[in-house]
């Protein structure tokens, strides 16, 4: 596998192809060319093939690809694995939809434990997950490995519990808080989800189409 620096807009597309191929197969679609494929994804052939080659020759020209074997490769430059293992610090609204819902280990992360501060949840089980104390999360970052922590908290926790958590050297977060995290002295990945970015951007795109149909009609006037 090349090592080379890929660019961000790559490695957001990866998660959309691994979608389109797990729908292949369950299609019992066993072979797909680039242009197939990205006729699928609203993509170029040529932007296929490019996004791919950055790893490695994936294919055979003539042939296209295997579904099942390029959909392991993906996989595996995704890192799922790898045996990831995450925890989930907030077991609020956010948080139980994402354990009730998101299923982790579908993706190749094992979530291994919750943290909140209501004594009624300290000490349960939420979908076979163990809730702790947040006073047990510095304790349990050093004596557990942990990769990822989901941070699900209010607004008002997101920096401190942030700061626990890269004094305690977390490789990533995975950020829900609504809160831009930033870490520039840490070595900790920050990944920032806020849903009203995917919203916006639609209102977006669906004004730009009004627009430009109000300036067509207005034309047609004329």
């Amino acid at each position: 596998m090349k090592q080379v620096k890929v660019s961000n807009n790559v490695i957001r597309r990866l998660p959309r192809y691994l979608r389109k191929l797990d729908e292949l197969s369950e299609n019992g679609i066993d072979k797909i060319s680039s242009r197939q494929l990205g006729e699928l994804l609203g993509l170029t052939s040529s932007q296929v093939r490019q996004d791919f080659n950055c790893f490695g020759e994936f294919g055979q020209q003539g042939y296209g690809y295997k579904v099942s074997a390029l959909r392991e490769q993906i996989a595996a430059i995704l890192g799922m694995d790898r045996g990831f293992s995450a925890i989930l610090i907030g077991v609020g609204n956010i948080g139980r939809a994402m354990m009730e819902n998101f299923c982790f280990t579908d993706w190749g992360v094992d979530l291994a434990a919750a943290f909140d501060i209501k004594p009624a949840l300290i000490g349960t089980d939420y979908k076979g997950v163990h809730i702790y104390a947040m006073e047990e999360l510095e304790r349990y970052l050093d004596e557990k490995h942990v990769d990822i922590a989901v941070l699900t908290v209010p607004k008002t926790a997101a920096v401190s519990v942030t700061e626990i958590l890269t004094a305690h050297g977390i490789d990533a977060i995975w950020n829900f808080t609504n809160v831009e995290l930033t870490e520039p002295n840490s070595s900790t990945i920050v990944e920032n989800v806020h849903f009203s970015d995917s919203l916006l951007s639609l209102s977006y795109y669906v004004a730009e189409r009004r627009d430009e149909q109000t300036a067509g009609q207005a034309r047609e006037k004329q």
